[in-house]
C-alpha cells in the first residue's frame, strides 16, 4: 500500500462507519432491528469461516445435543449458529440506540437488576477495590455504560483499533457516561493504580491467552487464559465479581447477573492460587452461557491454542548381560 494511502482508507471506513450510525438512528428502533436481522441471514450465508468456527465450537460445547453423533445435533447446531448472528447484529443497533433510550429516568425499564443485587451494590459501595469479569456474553458494553450513568467510575480495559477514527469514535461513546477506557497494552501502570487506589476495573475474561496462558476448563475443554486477573486479585485483596447483562426481550430488556463473587482470601492458601482463581470464575462464566447460549460469541476462536501434547519419555533398551 502506498504511502499516506492507508490514513486516506481508515478514514473512508470511518466516514462509511458514521453514515451508517447516522441511517440507524433515523430509522425507527423495530426497522433497525429488522436490518439487524437482515444482516445476520447475510452474514450466515457469506462468512463461511466463522460460521464453521461456530459450529465447531457448539460441537465441542453441547456433545449431547449438537453433537454429529446425535440425532438432529447438526440441524439444532446450525439453528444456534442463525441465533449467534442474530444476537449480535441485533447487538450493534442497540449500542447506536442506547444513548436515546438508556437514560437516568428510563434505565429501570431496560434492566432488570435480577434477584438479588445487594451484595454487588454492597461491594460497589464498600470503598474496596473491584474486578469485573465478564465475557462475550449478553451486552457487556451496557455494563460499564449503566454504571456510569448510575454515578459510578468505573475503568474497562480494551485493545485498541487498528483504525485511529474508529478507536476515538468508540472510545467517546463508551467513555460517555464517565467509563475510563484504559488499553490492554500499554496501559498496565494505570491499570495497577486504579486497583491501588480501590476503583472498579471491568476486563472480557474470555480471551484466548496464547500457548503460554493458564489452561483451565471451559466447555469441556481446555482454554488459555490470561493469568493477569487472578494474578491482580490476589495481589490487591481485590474481590472477583462475575457478571453478565442477559437479554430477555424488546426493546432493550437485559437482566443483570451477578453469577458470583470471589474472594481472593478463599485462594491464597491453595498451593496453585492463580489456576485455582481462574478455573473457578471460567465455570462461573460457562454457567452464565449455559443458560443462554444463543448470546455467547461463538464465532470468535476461543480455544485457539491447546496445552502442549507430552511426549512419553524414551526408554533406552539395556542389553542383557
Amino acid at each position: 500500500m502506498a504511502k499516506g494511502a492507508k490514513p486516506l482508507l481508515n478514514f473512508a471506513v470511518y466516514l462509511m462507519v458514521r453514515l451508517m450510525v447516522g441511517v440507524i438512528q433515523a430509522i425507527p428502533y423495530r426497522a433497525g432491528l429488522a436490518l439487524a436481522d437482515g444482516l445476520a441471514w447475510l452474514a450466515y450465508r457469506l462468512d463461511r469461516r466463522h460460521r464453521m468456527v461456530a459450529h465447531e465450537n457448539l460441537a465441542f460445547a453441547f456433545p449431547d445435543t449438537m453433537g454429529d453423533h446425535v440425532p438432529g445435533g447438526a440441524k439444532r447446531r446450525d439453528a444456534m449458529v442463525r441465533a449467534t448472528l442474530r444476537h449480535f447484529c441485533r447487538l450493534v443497533i442497540e449500542m447506536i440506540w442506547l444513548p436515546r433510550l438508556f437514560q437516568v429516568g428510563s434505565w429501570k425499564r431496560h434492566i432488570d437488576l435480577g434477584e438479588n443485587p445487594a451484595p454487588l451494590v454492597r461491594l460497589l459501595l464498600s470503598g474496596r477495590p473491584m474486578l469485573l469479569a465478564t465475557g462475550h456474553f449478553g451486552n457487556w458494553e451496557m455494563a460499564g455504560y449503566m454504571l456510569g450513568l448510575l454515578g459510578f467510575k468505573t475503568f474497562a480495559i480494551a485493545r485498541v483499533l487498528d483504525n485511529p477514527y474508529l478507536e476515538s469514535f468508540l472510545r467517546r461513546f463508551r467513555q460517555r457516561t464517565g467509563q475510563t477506557i484504559l488499553a490492554k497494552k500499554g496501559d498496565f501502570d494505570q491499570i495497577q493504580g486504579v486497583l491501588g487506589a480501590g476503583g472498579i476495573l471491568a476486563t472480557l475474561a474470555d480471551q484466548d491467552a496464547g500457548p503460554k496462558g493458564q489452561f483451565v476448563p471451559f466447555f469441556n475443554r481446555p482454554a488459555s487464559t490470561h493469568k493477569a486477573l487472578a494474578l491482580m486479585a490476589l495481589e490487591y485483596d481485590t474481590p472477583v465479581v462475575v457478571v453478565g447483562l442477559a437479554k430477555l426481550g424488546e426493546p432493550l430488556r437485559y437482566r443483570l447477573e451477578v453469577e458470583e463473587i470471589l474472594e481472593p482470601a478463599d485462594f491464597k492458601n491453595e498451593p496453585a492460587s492463580v489456576a485455582a482463581l481462574t478455573t473457578r470464575y471460567t465455570a462461573a462464566l460457562e454457567r452464565m452461557i449455559r443458560r443462554h447460549p444463543e448470546q455467547y460469541f461463538w464465532l470468535h476462536r476461543r480455544w485457539k491454542h491447546q496445552p502442549p501434547v507430552r511426549k512419553p519419555k524414551k526408554v533406552e533398551a539395556t542389553a542383557a548381560a
